[in-house]
């Protein structure tokens, strides 16, 4: 199927490889997304993907999931990649040159989304490649890219194993606009820390979605980190992917009545089924935290009800309210032109748009879409600027520039806000424990 539009200051150590970066000085490079003048030659042209000089439009390839298991995430990226093509082209395109997006769907598949970039790169020589929704397509995606001299600009790929694979670590084509995943709940572990004695005797449950490169990282880390602390954990196991395993591991956990529980999850089926769990066996953690689900602002709400999201914890490096200029812009375009509430922005969005910003940044201070030239300038040490933030990309491509947050609905579950580091003027106080659970078990 395809698609075509014109156009953490942390007082704990944290020992991960980026995270004595999570709280850089962004640097300005003085370039943007949507302005700059060529310093090429005009009405020469040269192959697709290796760098042109004419006015045609700049053509960019994305394989993204907008069916199948993953597609929540492939359709957000879909509206991310839009809006930004759509502010670039009203503002008179990139050097001139508008922005046109292929975008091929790959239903969730990561051997479809190999199949999608081989197409994009080697049928309709794209000029630029930007990354799939997912990271179980982002690897391999990747390494097709690398093989063709493609820079590969991503924002749902922070996975360890993503900047680990022999192509990332051989071609350092991978660059990826978003927070580490392993960094993720460092403001979190760097509370109770703040706890003091108080940490100490505590437990915790530490469920895992198995074999997950977004979920398994950060949470075997902040365990490892608790663990140090004096927080004893009560249960660390992982399961199988699907809501009836994810309710059996909620039981085990329920039982064990822990005063935390950090949930590895792919995804709102899986928090929100051990929140239906856990209302079954009136349980009610003090702190629940969730590497994904709550994040994804009305396809939660809507799935676990306003009352029950009340006090759910979720890290990153985005939310709707983030203050920042280019961010509250690009939420109220959002907001405009598909509805809803700015609570209900999904955190792909801004993620894909990172991605068309930084693509942009390149483009302009290397003169076109010659990717061995972007290439070099991504790698060259310079923190750019997204609606996420600063992004410095490290040898291996992870952003050494972003900064870890942690979010939590408020006491009525109508708004995500930002409650850690708890220093950061932004922050509003944490709730907790968790309100209690709002109607039935159903």
């Amino acid at each position: 199927m395809r698609k075509e539009e014109p156009g953490v200051s942390a007082t704990l150590p944290w020992f991960s490889r980026n995270a004595a970066a999570l709280g850089a000085v962004a640097l300005s490079v003085g370039v943007l997304a949507g302005c700059g003048a060529s310093s090429s030659s005009p009405g020469v042209a040269t192959a697709p993907g290796s760098g042109t000089t004419t006015k045609a439009p700049i053509t960019i390839g994305v394989s993204l999931s907008l069916t199948g298991a993953s597609s929540a995430g492939g359709i957000a990226f879909d509206q991310g990649y839009r809006l930004w093509a759509r502010d670039v082209n009203a503002g008179g395109g990139i050097m001139g040159r508008q922005v046109s997006l292929v975008i091929l769907n790959d239903d969730s598949m990561p051997g479809q989304a190999v199949t999608n970039y081989n197409t994009l790169i080697g049928t309709d020589h794209v000029d630029l490649t930007f990354g799939p929704s997912s990271p179980a397509q982002t690897a391999p995606a990747a390494a097709v890219a690398a093989r063709a001299g493609y820079a590969f600009i991503e924002g749902a790929g922070g996975a360890p194993s993503v900047f680990d694979a022999k192509t990332s670590a051989a071609d350092g084509n991978v660059f990826d606009v978003s927070l580490p995943v392993a960094d993720e709940l460092a403001p979190f572990v760097t509370y109770i820390a703040s706890l003091g004695s108080r940490a100490r005797g505590m437990t915790a449950a530490f469920p895992m979605a198995a074999d997950d490169p977004l979920a398994d990282p950060p949470v075997r880390l902040a365990e490892t980190k608790l663990r140090a602390l004096g927080v004893r954990p009560v249960y660390d196991q992982a399961f199988t992917a699907g809501p009836s395993s994810a309710a059996r591991a909620a039981a085990i956990v329920a039982r064990e009545h822990p005063d935390i529980v950090v949930l590895g999850s792919a995804g709102v089926p899986t928090v929100a089924a051990f929140m239906k769990e856990f209302r079954l066996k009136r349980y009610r953690p003090k702190l629940f935290i969730a590497v994904a689900g709550p994040d994804q602002g009305s396809a939660f709400t809507s799935a676990v009800g306003a009352g029950n999201a009340a006090g759910m914890l979720v890290p990153g490096g985005w939310y709707p309210g983030y203050v920042n200029a280019a961010s509250e812009k690009m939420v109220a375009e959002y907001v405009q032109g598909y509805g809803g509430r700015p609570a209900d922005v999904n955190p792909g969005v801004a993620e894909a748009f990172s991605v068309g910003q930084i693509a942009g940044q390149a483009m302009v201070a290397t003169g076109g879409t010659n990717n061995a030239a972007i290439i070099k300038f991504l790698h060259s040490g310079l923190t750019l600027q997204t609606v996420q933030g600063g992004a410095l990309f490290s040898a291996q491509g992870e952003n050494n520039g972003a900064a870890a947050f942690v979010f939590q609905w408020n006491k009525t579950g109508t708004d995500l806000q930002q409650v850690l580091p708890a220093n950061d003027g932004a922050s509003v106080k944490l709730i907790s424990p968790k309100p209690a659970w709002a109607g039935s078990a159903r």
